[in-house]
């Protein structure tokens, strides 16, 4: 997750807390949209963890 907050901080210039609320964002939006992926969205994503 750590990686994923760095590159996307880097490629948006955005701070880390920001790309940590937008990876938030997105996983929070696919786990709405598609329940059934809600394991593997936490999983992949680190379920919110740093």
């Amino acid at each position: 997750m750590k990686e994923l907050i760095e590159k996307l901080g880097a490629e948006a210039g955005i701070s880390p807390e920001q790309a940590a609320k937008v990876i938030e964002t997105i996983a929070n939006f696919v786990k709405e949209k598609f329940p059934m992926l809600s394991g593997a969205v936490d999983s992949i994503f680190g379920a919110g963890e740093e």
